[in-house]
């Protein structure tokens, strides 16, 4: 009912994912564009369902990191420096992206950084857990080389049966249906592979799967990658009494527990379709 309520075209995002990749190649990060050096940004990105809150509530439960929440700050930022390089002409959204890297880096990471200020407090870090950053990790790492960027990600059959029977209010528009949510993930993946590769050792992986196993190994990594000193408080997440409104509200509140993990087994025939298109693409569903 929700799909028919909506005009949408998968084809249109994975040309765009499609794009992102040909556009940012491994020239644009050979070390010649400068960015603004702030080490203040904790960008935690991927698709939802996948634990980003809960690594964002790890995180912030750290005295030295504030989480501003689910911030589009950055690409609104990206857009008028875009249309400065464009010019006044209307670009469509492929365009868009190869205009993209043609910005002022350094400009859009000072832009990004004065947007983003009055939401802050006097903590000297702050996350913006915005999941869609994942199609901006290459600007962003371009505007501000020294920001962190976290991925988080979660068993791709468990990931999509997630996201399939979450009704957003907005986004997303690709969950309703189980052939677009197979292709958008496999050109969420195929992305995700092409910033490893272009950045490597820039972006760090967190999988739902071995946080839940072992919170404090992981917790662990999350804090040294972010160059923060360990802090028991990390562990009692669910005890931070700041707000979260995402669709993973309720689950923050309790203690890490490993009753999502392995749900889509349920319905392995109903998704059997769905595995069968992230098998071909290269994508392990075991």
């Amino acid at each position: 009912l929700k799909r028919r309520q909506m005009q949408y075209s998968v084809d249109t995002d994975l040309q765009i994912l499609t794009r992102i990749r040909e556009t940012y190649g491994p020239e644009l990060f050979d070390g010649r564009i400068r960015g603004d050096e702030s080490p203040d940004p904790i960008f935690i990105v991927g698709l939802p369902r996948t634990g980003t809150t809960l690594v964002e509530r790890i995180l912030a439960s750290h005295p030295a990191v504030f989480s501003a929440g689910e911030l589009n700050h950055f690409s609104l930022a990206l857009i008028p420096l875009v249309q400065k390089v464009a010019g006044s002409r209307r670009s469509s959204r492929l365009e868009f992206v190869e205009a993209s890297a043609r910005v002022d880096f350094h400009g859009l990471g000072q832009a990004y950084m004065a947007a983003t200020r009055p939401l802050r407090d006097t903590r000297p870090r702050f996350i913006d857990k915005l999941p869609f950053n994942f199609l901006y990790a290459g600007p962003i790492h371009l505007a501000l080389p020294k920001a962190k960027i976290i991925n988080v990600q979660r068993h791709p059959v468990d990931t999509c049966f997630a996201v399939f029977k979450q009704l957003f209010r907005d986004a997303y528009p690709f969950s309703y249906d189980l052939d677009e949510l197979a292709r958008y993930y496999v050109g969420y993946h195929r992305l995700m592979q092409h910033w490893n590769a272009v950045m490597p050792g820039v972006i760090h992986t967190v999988r739902y799967e071995s946080l839940v196993a072992d919170v404090k190994a992981e917790a662990r990594r999350l804090l040294e990658y972010c160059g923060l000193a360990w802090d028991d408080r990390c562990l009692r997440f669910h005890e931070n009494p700041e707000a979260s409104t995402t669709a993973s509200a309720l689950q923050v509140r309790r203690p890490v527990y490993a009753s999502s993990i392995g749900k889509w087994r349920h319905f392995d025939r109903q998704l059997a379709p769905l595995r069968r298109q992230l098998e071909d693409a290269g994508i392990d569903t075991q």
